[in-house]
């Protein structure tokens, strides 16, 4: 790449999709938060929509697009890939999510980066041993991986055999949420039918079952109205299995009882409504979601898995069940929703916690040492 001016370092992230996932606004966070006179910086993935590709340009962020995978040997989503580093010439090439980190690490090293990062975004026990042995053949590319939580950390030193000295923990971080207008709340809350006896459970994620699984939490639904019969389900995301959900709501009895919102592109006015917070994921790495509902004081219910005992501190802030088990869900849902002052306590240790360990400033931190140590390490900076 020839010669390269250190300051400010350039790094280039490496995403599959630019949409309003937690993988994406972690980025923003980079992008909005590093100090612009030690590192520019610009983001290279397969699509982009939604309102993020203008926040991102406005943070001084520029976005290319390379194009959907046709698989991941993709020749010519690498070639493009090829063409921006050419162009933008960077120090540090950051990838995450699958594609991500193919392209950081493929792409990385024909284009002779001096720096590449890898990050882990999930604890994928989904994952086939194909998919683990291609991993770990394009983790070996890199210089440093990333991984979201303790749980992803362990899973790249046992499963993934990366040296522990090559793996970075950096917890995810959430930006605090701003107030939120009570004239929105309000026509929100009328436009969906809650009133003020209401209690709602709500969840926010795609629509994705198989990862997600709201239809455990619409069957945890049934049986929490038996004891608690104002309860209501709010649902906010949108994706795949939206018409599955509806009609899994109406065959078990509470169609009029699960509002599915929709993909919202800022779903902040959304927790104003909700009393509890609930997660039914099959797997996770550390999701941004319920820290965002911590930072609301919002009690938290969730499955035991990768990254989330991390997060909520079981009986402290919430409580944690095994997944795919909608009976337990619904065991620990009641209690919260039959005690306002149970809710209100676990909801204050939230956001304790939230302000405290997952905030913007310490996450942007963390990745900003870790850019510097690998730029000492490797270009003497």
């Amino acid at each position: 790449m020839g010669s390269l001016s250190l300051v400010p370092l350039r790094i280039l992230h490496c995403l599959e999709s630019v949409g309003s996932g937690g993988v994406e606004q972690r980025r923003l966070l980079l992008a909005k938060g590093l100090d612009r006179t030690e590192f520019s910086q610009a983001l290279i993935c397969t699509q982009a929509m939604g309102g993020l590709p203008e926040r991102f340009a406005q943070a001084g962020c520029a976005l290319h697009e390379i194009g959907v995978f046709r698989h991941i040997g993709d020749k010519e989503r690498y070639t493009r890939a090829l063409r921006i580093i050419e162009d933008y010439r960077p120090h540090i090439i950051h990838g995450a999510v699958f594609e991500g980190v193919a392209v950081a690490a493929v792409a990385g090293r024909l284009g002779g980066v001096p720096i590449i990062v890898g990050e882990e975004t999930s604890d994928p026990v989904n994952r086939r041993w194909r998919g683990h042995l291609l991993y770990r053949s394009l983790a070996a590319l890199t210089h440093r991986m990333v991984a979201i939580s303790p749980a992803v950390r362990d899973y790249l030193v046992r499963r993934i055999a990366i040296a522990e000295r090559r793996v970075a923990l950096i917890n995810n971080g959430v930006a605090e949420p701003a107030p939120v207008d009570g004239a929105v709340v309000a026509r929100l809350r009328a436009s969906l039918g809650i009133t003020a006896d209401d209690i709602v459970i709500g969840s926010v994620g795609r629509l994705h079952d198989d990862h997600k699984r709201f239809s455990d939490l619409i069957r945890a639904l049934v049986t929490v109205r038996q004891s608690c019969p104002v309860a209501k389900l709010l649902i906010v995301g949108g994706g795949q299995d939206e018409a599955m959900l509806r009609s899994l709501a109406a065959k078990l009895g509470v169609g009029d009882h699960v509002l599915l919102a929709g993909y919202q592109p800022d779903p902040q006015p959304y927790y104003e409504l909700m009393h509890v917070f609930a997660l039914a994921s099959a797997y996770e790495g550390l999701p941004l979601v319920v820290v965002e509902a911590m930072f609301k004081g919002l009690p938290v219910v969730a499955t035991r898995v990768a990254g989330i005992p991390w997060v909520v501190q079981e009986g402290e802030m919430g409580f944690l069940v095994e997944p795919l088990a909608p009976e337990a869900l619904a065991m620990r849902l009641i209690q919260l929703c039959s005690d306002q002052g149970l809710r209100r306590r676990m909801g204050g240790k939230g956001r304790l916690r939230a302000k405290s360990e997952f905030n913007a400033d310490r996450y942007v931190g963390d990745v900003a040492a870790l850019y510097r140590t690998l730029a000492a390490e490797r270009l003497g900076q």
